[in-house]
């Protein structure tokens, strides 16, 4: 009789290869390949190279513009090489989305709107996803938008390790908005430091507002830490919201650094000490200087598809407590 084998393949996307590749070499494994390639008129194909009947398959994919193709091209190749898997008879699917494109628009905020990060859990679903591991989702609540288990880890103590090692003096944790103090309170937790937290509006979409700091932060090292870095805006706002409130040097720390438009430039303008952000979305080799430093995420998520590979607990990967 044929003996029965379990086995494991981690295939990426065009978003985000080289931090499959560090997650490949982490797990003692060869990334596997498929083909994907763009037609002349925008349609994306993808075919795999190997077999994957019975394979529990693993695909990275970041949710977000990248070098060949914009962040719809990302979602849309995402969605169809999950399809093409399943139709390969593999055994399960999961999708290792290190950045959750859509993820913002996560409720109705008002009338006639869409809610996109639902949109974009539905689809995942159609596609025959059973299992999706992401790090640290705009909103916790978009995990109940999936019928099938999520596993949502976070970078807090990978930031955590990063700033505890530098011996920073006085540090105060500074949430951009009232969203977020929850998560930065955990953050504060793990470094043993202080919490303020900023009151942002948006008058429009990608612009941003700071109306008042609640905490002290005069004199202290302040360490403003959120989910997304975008155009900017929000965060050279609370930087100088904070400088108004007499605080010493400042700090970012993002997992996602998106940077559009014009953002490197104005957040290297800014008075900002340093800009730390993950690699769950590529940062081009070029930006990787001055004050803007990449962490990664890959000794991470190599071990959360370890221990779902092994039916092993991976709550201690999405608890803070949780030290790489």
């Amino acid at each position: 009789m044929t003996e029965v084998t379990k086995d494991l393949m981690l295939f990426s996307g065009r978003s985000n290869k080289p931090l499959a590749e560090s997650i490949a070499q982490m797990l003692s494994i060869s990334l596997s390949k498929v083909k994907i390639t763009t037609f002349a008129n925008g349609e994306i194909f993808a075919r795999y190279k190997h077999s994957v009947r019975g394979i529990d398959l693993f695909i990275l994919q970041s949710i977000s513009n990248y070098e060949e193709g914009s962040v719809n091209d990302a979602l849309m190749e995402l969605l169809i090489m999950c399809d093409a898997a399943k139709r390969a008879s593999a055994h399960s699917v999961t999708a290792v989305i290190t950045h959750f494109g859509y993820s913002r628009q996560d409720k109705k905020s008002a009338a006639r709107e869409p809610i996109t990060a639902k949109l974009v859990a539905d689809l995942l679903m159609v596609a025959g996803v059973d299992r999706v591991i992401t790090v640290d989702l705009h909103q916790g609540q978009i995990q109940g938008f999936f019928d099938k288990p999520v596993n949502h880890l976070t970078a807090l103590p990978i930031f955590a390790n990063y700033f505890n090692s530098m011996n920073l003096d006085n540090v105060c944790i500074v949430s951009p908005d009232v969203g977020r103090a929850k998560a930065a309170k955990k953050l504060a937790d793990l470094m043993g430091c202080e919490l303020a937290i900023m009151h942002k509006s948006r008058p429009a979409h990608n612009k941003a507002e700071i109306s008042n700091v609640i905490g002290e932060v005069k004199g202290k090292t302040c360490i403003v830490n959120d989910d997304i870095i975008d155009t900017g805006g929000s965060i050279v706002a609370g930087v100088q919201a904070l400088k108004l409130k007499g605080a010493g040097d400042v700090y970012v720390c993002a997992t996602h650094g998106l940077f559009s438009g014009q953002a490197f430039e104005l957040l290297e303008a800014a008075d900002i000490k340093e800009v730390v952000i993950c690699d769950t979305v590529p940062v081009p080799l070029d930006k990787q200087k001055g004050k803007f430093k990449v962490v990664s995420v890959a000794p991470l998520l190599a071990q959360a598809i370890s221990n779902v590979f092994n039916n092993v607990s991976v709550s201690e990967l999405f608890d803070p407590d949780f030290a790489l």
